[in-house]
């Protein structure tokens, strides 16, 4: 099935009426900026980017929301396309940069979230093992078109707009509650994406992008601290944030829920609110959420996302993995990790 997204940037009229205020907010990335939600198995407006919008509008009151968002993006097709179809764009950055060309000097904010694709659809077997040597190439390239990506939307923006791109917190944490072998692999998943969010963190500030530490926001490296959880009894902070912000617990889909979605908008929040040079190194203020303007799982009108943040129905075929950034689950076979992608299947076309 063939995704078509409208193509962002034809606001003129819009712009016009709005005079001189108007300012945008472009979303940019996977299935973590379209607020993809297993339950319904579909794209919802409860994504961290349409709550983030809602807290960027209040002290923003022109902003638009420009949603640029698709399921099962990678570095790869986020640059040439294949994924998402965006008319008069080839993809979804090229879509991004001629909206900040027609937009300039009025684009005020830019998120992006993406990567853990790239490996999950290159280098994890049909049998759900990881592929070390593919691993290791991937991310290379997932690094090098990281930096491309980020690099040309930096390049595009005025002086004064604000760039964030997010970590990835770690859903390998809820083979906790499988056992002594998943405690141990949920052990050994957090070194593996730490350093993965290390690189991530070079990446985007050296292109002058702030960094939302989504990863500590999630406690990812917090094994120490324990806290009760219904059902499951003592387990570690990481756990148990894992099993309250996502449905890696419930519905063994790494996604985040609702309140995960508030979390991660809280801590792009806390970014956009430092009046500091952009890719500075400083340590994210979580601020509380405002509620977000949408009803968090309303379902909305399918496709066309334009600048008033309308959701784009970007599903992806049924043999591809959908992820939101790093989402994997993981399981012990023995002494190693088994590593493996949930996927789902496109609505049938009626």
């Amino acid at each position: 099935m063939t995704i078509v997204l409208s193509t962002p940037g034809l606001a003129a009229a819009d712009e016009a009426s709005n005079g001189q205020d108007t300012t945008y907010y472009i979303s940019v990335g996977d299935s973590l900026a379209t607020g993809y939600q297993p339950d319904v198995d579909k794209d919802t407006d409860v994504a961290y980017t349409d709550q983030l919008y809602a807290q960027l509008k209040q002290r923003t009151p022109g902003l638009k929301h420009i949603r640029l968002g698709c399921t099962a993006e990678t570095t790869e097709s986020l640059i040439n396309g294949g994924k998402c179809d965006y008319p008069n764009a080839k993809s979804q950055l090229d879509a991004a940069l001629q909206a900040m060309a027609q937009h300039r000097g009025k684009v005020a904010y830019v998120t992006l979230s993406v990567g853990a694709n790239d490996i999950l659809q290159a280098c994890v077997s049909p049998a759900g093992t990881l592929d070390v040597a593919c691993l290791n190439s991937t991310s290379q390239t997932m690094a090098k078109n990281l930096a491309q990506i980020a690099g040309a939307l930096r390049k595009a923006g005025g002086n004064d707009t604000q760039f964030v791109g997010s970590t990835y917190y770690n859903p390998f944490l809820a083979a906790w509650l499988q056992g002594a072998a998943g405690q141990q692999a949920a052990k050994e998943s957090a070194p593996l994406v730490k350093a993965a969010n290390t690189g991530i963190t070079q990446v985007y500030k050296s292109t002058g992008f702030k960094v939302a530490d989504v990863a500590g926001a999630f406690s990812s490296d917090d094994f120490t601290t324990q806290v009760n959880v219904p059902g499951a009894g003592e387990v570690p902070a990481n756990v148990a944030k894992i099993c309250q912000l996502t449905w890696a617990c419930t519905k063994q889909d790494p996604h985040p829920n609702a309140e995960g979605h508030k979390v991660i908008a809280s801590t792009f929040a806390a970014q956009l609110a430092k009046n500091d040079t952009p890719g500075e190194d400083t340590s994210p203020t979580p601020t509380p959420s405002e509620p977000a303007t949408h009803e968090p799982g309303k379902d909305t009108e399918p496709n066309n996302p334009t600048t008033n943040g309308d959701l784009a129905e970007t599903g992806a075929s049924s043999s591809t993995p959908v992820v939101a950034g790093a989402g994997l689950a993981v399981v012990a076979v023995g002494t190693a990790a088994v590593y493996f992608a949930r996927r789902r299947r496109a609505s049938e076309e009626s």
